[in-house]
């Protein structure tokens, strides 16, 4: 259900339950030769190259420049039925380059850090600027909107383990789904990845300014079996710091009472009903709006909420922070890919839309200012003023009564210019707040501007997906489409 590899902050287990960290690393110490060990340069010498790059794009005579250049190291490794299937060491670097010509602009990137490669680099950008029309929207962010002093928000924690190391925290993950019913019968794997990144982005407006960073998961995707029936499911824990992820052992049994739960699935008959989706796919409902009031879309009129700031959008307990200094936070960052410094803000409060998802290009083809969102949202919360404490999952079923519980979606049927929502579907049924049986084979189906404005209760139960931070999502009323 969860797909692999997306991020979480917190240790939660479906239900928001806390899981087990374990500690494992001896060398995790966050001394700088562990810290420096993973990349080529520091960040004083990435400096220095961007530097480079600027002046040599002054001397082509460009009227403004931005060159980002980063570099990663990471380690990822996946056991299938206890046996080691694949060891991926990945080293990657790349210079970015956007030269200005006025209102013309031209990009090039190269991997050769060499000074003839990166002069080679931005003459190719200086001469796909000179041959491309004017934008009148082209332009670097204005200066005052810079970060000029980034604060240290905590997103770097080397994981210093080797293949065998990482193979064995695969393997218990594995043998704990084995372990909890003689029907997981068999595995699509368990992995384990520990990635390592840093970056430095400069402009010819005086910003120069970078950091590393680190993403760490454990992931396990069992097979159970009941006669003919095979049902799969997976679970995963990731952290900027691997000592905070939960206990391998906890993935692979959570994982595999996941694919438990979900043998002898059936159909329903075609109804309307009430729905609540777990709070890992009620993700989806808040990327989805992040989706329609992103710069992009509303500029080329892609989405249905065209001119919808100050208009009430979802049901009115309904309130969406997004803050990007949450230390060590997954969707963290003190300035967004222009530099332009990011800010805690409500984006929307008591149902009405407060603010947009702007980059400077968007911006101004918008006739507006950039939130700085240049490469996406900052650790969204989506929250209700009607949540207590003790909404936890099992709570949340009690309000749905009786209904649909989704925990996976398939296909891409969201229309974002009309809003329509309809897509494959499994979960369970619910009775009364009680589970009765799984579904599968089900298609629900509603309008995302129905669904904002029909949602009744939000869950205490929240993990973290990507940028967003949510508990379970429930929704008066959905399309089920069955047999």
């Amino acid at each position: 259900m969860s797909d692999i590899g997306r991020e979480s902050r917190s240790n939660h287990d479906m239900h928001g339950r806390d899981t087990p960290d374990f500690q494992r690393q001896p060398n995790m110490a966050a001394d700088m030769d562990v810290k420096q060990r993973y990349f080529p340069h520091t960040q004083d010498e990435l400096k220095e190259i961007a530097s480079d790059i600027l002046r040599y794009a002054k001397e082509l005579g460009a009227s403004d420049a931005a060159t980002e250049i980063s570099e990663g190291d990471g380690l990822s490794v996946s056991v299938r039925r206890g046996e080691v299937e694949t060891i991926e060491h990945n080293r990657d670097k790349m210079v970015g380059v956007t030269v200005f010509i006025g209102k013309k602009r031209g990009n090039a990137s190269t991997a050769d850090f060499t000074r003839d490669a990166l002069r080679d680099t931005v003459a190719a950008a200086y001469n796909i600027a000179r041959f491309t029309a004017e934008d009148s929207a082209a332009g670097l962010a204005e200066a005052e909107l810079l970060e000029q002093s980034p604060q240290d928000l905590d997103l770097y924690h080397p994981w210093d383990i080797d293949a065998e190391e990482a193979a064995d925290i695969a393997r218990r993950a594995e043998a704990a789904a084995f372990a909890v019913d003689k029907r997981v019968t068999n595995s699509e794997g368990a992995s384990v990845s520990a990635q390592h990144s840093q970056f430095v982005l400069a402009t010819s407006r005086g910003f120069m300014a970078g950091y590393p960073y680190s993403r760490h998961y454990i992931a396990c995707a069992p097979i159970a079996a009941a006669g003919r029936d095979m049902q799969r499911d997976d679970w995963y824990t990731s952290r900027r710091d691997a000592s905070a992820l939960a206990a391998p052992e906890a993935v692979g049994r959570y994982a595999a009472e996941r694919a438990l739960a979900r043998l002898n699935a059936r159909s329903l008959d075609t109804r309307k009903c009430r729905v609540l989706f777990e709070a890992p796919l009620a993700a989806g409902i808040l990327g989805a709006f992040v989706q329609s009031v992103s710069g992009g879309a509303l500029y080329r009129k892609t989405t249905f909420l065209v001119d919808s700031l100050g208009k009430p959008v979802f049901a009115p307990h309904i309130q969406i922070v997004e803050d990007p200094h949450v230390k060590g936070g997954m969707g963290s960052a003190p300035f967004d890919e222009e530099g332009v410094r990011t800010q805690r803000r409500s984006v929307v409060e008591d149902g009405v839309v407060q603010g947009y998802f702007l980059s400077t290009y968007s911006a101004r083809k918008l006739g507006m200012q950039t939130t700085g969102n240049a490469g996406g949202s900052h650790n969204l919360t989506m929250t209700s003023t009607h949540t207590k404490p003790e909404d936890d999952f099992e709570a949340m079923l009690k309000k749905l009564g009786t209904g649909l519980l989704l925990t996976e979606l398939m296909g891409q049927g969201v229309n974002y210019v009309t809003g329509d929502y309809s897509r494959g579907a499994s979960g369970f049924w619910v009775e009364n707040g009680k589970i009765v049986h799984a579904v599968e084979e089900i298609t629900v189906a509603s309008t995302l501007q129905e669904m904002f404005r029909h949602i009744e209760a939000i869950g205490a139960d929240t993990v973290v997906r990507g940028t967003k931070e949510i508990g379970s999502v429930l929704i008066e009323r959905m399309t089920v489409a069955g047999q």
